[in-house]
């Protein structure tokens, strides 16, 4: 079954700059790019929980909103 999604112009323009020729989908561009998310590493199947919180905090890197790690490490009250 094939269900319409909402997507603003300016995403539609930008999923069309990836796309690898005309004739590609939307759909396996998507799929192109869901791939990218790793399912698991040689220890098992990441839950969908892990997958989301990973790509979330690969987003949170990006836009700057990361904590360093000597910040972590610094004791509190300091």
């Amino acid at each position: 079954m094939i269900a319409p999604i909402q997507v603003n112009p300016s995403t539609r323009e930008e999923l069309a700059a990836l796309k690898s020729s005309r004739r590609e989908t939307c759909d396996e561009l998507l799929r192109k790019l869901l791939m990218l998310i790793p399912e698991g590493d040689e220890e098992g199947v990441y839950a969908d929980a892990f997958r989301i919180g990973l790509l979330n905090a690969r987003l949170d890197l990006r836009a700057g909103r990361a904590v360093s790690h000597g910040q972590v490490k610094r004791p509190l009250g300091l």
